[in-house]
This record gives C-alpha cells, structure tokens and sequence, in this order.
C-alpha cells in the first residue's frame, strides 16, 4: 500500500506501516487543536502587540537580504506608535493593537476527518466545516461528481479549487456552478498550479471564461506543486527560479 500521509498511514517502508489507522486522524485532531491553541494564545496574549515589532527579527532576519528593509519598516511602525500614544491611542485604550486574527486552510481531502467536524449553524441553518476557515480541493479530486465536490458544495465556507493542465474552461465553468450556484462574491477562489512553462498555455483561456460568464473569484497561485523535481538525493524540490517564473 502507499503511503498517504501521517493521518492515514506511516512513511516506513514496512507493510505494517502502510495499513491505515483512523487512530491517527484522532491525533491529528488533538495535535492540530493544541497548535491552534498555542497560535490564539500569541494572538491575543500580546505577542501581536505592534509594540513588540522588534521582537520579531528572529535570527532568520540577520541572514536575509531583507533584514535593512525590515529593520526601517519597524523603525517606521514604531515613530508612529510613539506618535499614536503621545495622542492617548496605546494598547490599553485600544485593544485591538495588541491583538490580531488568524485564519486556517487545508485541502479537504479525508472526508471522514471533514464530516466529522462540520456543524449546522443554529440561527442560520447553514452547514459549516469547523476544521478550517477555508477548504479547498485538490487537482486530483475536483473532477465532476466527485465526492469531495458534493460535500464542498453543500457548507458555508469559502472554498478553493486547484487548476492544474488537465482542466478545461468548460469544465471550470460547469465547476463553479455546481460550487457557487448563486455567485457569490468570495465564496470560490481559483488556485492556479500549472509549473513555470505550462501556466501561459493554460492559464489566459480559463481567466477569459470566467470573466466572460461574470463568475465572482479570487485568483490564487500555487507556484510549488507544478514546479516540482527529484534531487539527486532523491528527495523532491522545487528549484526557487522556477516557482518565481511562474509567479512573474
């Protein structure tokens, strides 16, 4: 059997291994809930505090070719701190400069994992996927009358679909009528992944039927998983010119 990832199976390459263990979607949930609630506590513990600006030029800072930018641009957000404070606007009167939001997003790919944590909204009646803020379903699995399309279809979050080579503008279009019937502005995010010499054969036909059928997207680039190549080691890698050739 493959290997599907840590919240199905292990990467040893043993037949134990590989067998599939719901227990470690389990852990995946207690391990994801704990990393959430370490994030929510930098959030709103202070951490956030615009004030601590330059407490986050952590070492990687020294070594990066935009430390000195970094370093005038906090020089900056703090003048105008002093300046705020001088006029009686600090963190105390102000709670909102000590904090801020974050948000979460995966693919939508273990459905079991999704359906167990989707709620109905008890004032709206509306279905929401709790596991993240944002869902999106992968290159393999957006296909018509897949099941991870139906399920997508039916909660309340805003979505992604992957558009990779093999997807037509037809398709796209019968896609997002299936996923945002009623249009929807932010419900669908398109997330582009075609590799640095495919993404200008593909791309401008799928952004002339959307525009031309007036479907409401975010367009997204994935310049990562196209781009991809096997190292000598034999470890995959995505060689940086590449992912900025796509991205340019």
């Amino acid at each position: 059997s493959s290997y599907r990832g840590d919240n199905v199976n292990d990467i040893a390459f043993t037949a134990e291994s590989r067998i599939p263990d719901p227990q470690r979607m389990i852990r995946a949930y207690s391990q994801s809930a704990a990393t959430l609630n370490l994030l929510r506590a930098f959030a709103q513990g202070g951490y956030a505090n615009l004030h601590q600006v330059h407490r986050w030029t952590h070492d990687f800072m020294g070594r990066s070719p935009w430390s000195k930018k970094y370093a005038e641009t906090a020089d900056r957000i703090g003048e105008v701190l002093e300046f705020m404070a001088a006029c009686g606007i600090d963190p105390e009167t102000v709670p909102q400069l000590a904090q801020t939001h974050f948000y979460t997003s995966h693919e939508a790919l273990l459905l079991p994992f999704e359906q167990a944590l989707t709620r109905q909204d008890s004032l709206t009646g509306d279905w929401y996927d709790t596991s993240a803020h944002f869902l999106w379903i992968g290159d393999r699995t957006r296909f018509e009358g897949s099941a991870h399309v139906e399920f997508l279809r039916g909660i309340g979050n805003p979505i992604g679909v992957k558009c990779g080579p093999s997807l037509e503008p037809d398709n796209l279009l019968r896609m997002l009528d299936t996923l945002n019937p009623g249009r929807i502005p932010g419900r669908m995010t398109l997330i582009t992944r075609y590799g640095f010499d495919k993404i200008e054969a593909h791309l401008p036909k799928l952004v002339r039927a959307v525009t031309r059928e007036g479907h409401p997207v975010v367009w997204s680039c994935d310049p990562m998983h196209g781009n991809t190549v096997k190292a000598v080691t034999g470890y995959k890698t995505r060689p940086f010119d590449r992912i900025l050739a796509e991205e340019a």
